[in-house]
């Protein structure tokens, strides 16, 4: 491939592929097609986000029972379509003594409803209340 002889001009197998680079790099920074963003919205989820802090004189047997107890939800309570959960693993030490987490994901403000009145979540709570010293409950829709 021989370089252009005009100074300053660049050939033009190298334009076009600086061109098609920053044509895909603009599709992935404009993100979705109209299409994809209107099937996106109707597919829109609720996160509910739990944060605990256990006391400190729990055994370790009494939290895996608070942590089986949660992970057993999905499959009593309808209306959950997506569950995570985990401990702390940050360095950055801002988590305020948070030591697990958990991600209830759901469909509709609905489920959430059901899933807070549910006996099995009722139930839960029943477990849990007096194990934790803190927690934190946040609600988002995902955009």
């Amino acid at each position: 491939m021989a370089f252009s002889k005009t100074p300053g001009r660049l050939p033009i197998m190298i334009r076009l592929a600086i061109a098609a680079t920053v044509l895909l790099g603009a599709g992935w920074v404009v993100g979705m097609s109209p299409g994809q963003k209107e099937s996106r919205g109707a597919q829109q989820v609720l996160k509910h986000i739990v944060l605990y802090k256990f006391k400190d004189t729990l055994t370790t047997a009494q939290v895996d029972e608070v942590i089986t107890a949660f992970k057993a939800l999905p499959s009593k309570v309808p209306g959950i379509i997506g569950f995570e959960a985990g401990t702390n693993v940050s360095k950055e030490g801002k988590s305020d003594g948070l030591t697990h987490s958990f991600v209830v994901t759901f469909a509709s403000v609905a489920d959430l409803d059901t899933y807070i009145a549910h006996p099995a979540h009722q139930d839960y709570v029943k477990i849990v209340k007096d194990r934790r010293e803190k927690v934190v409950v946040f609600d988002y829709w995902v955009k």
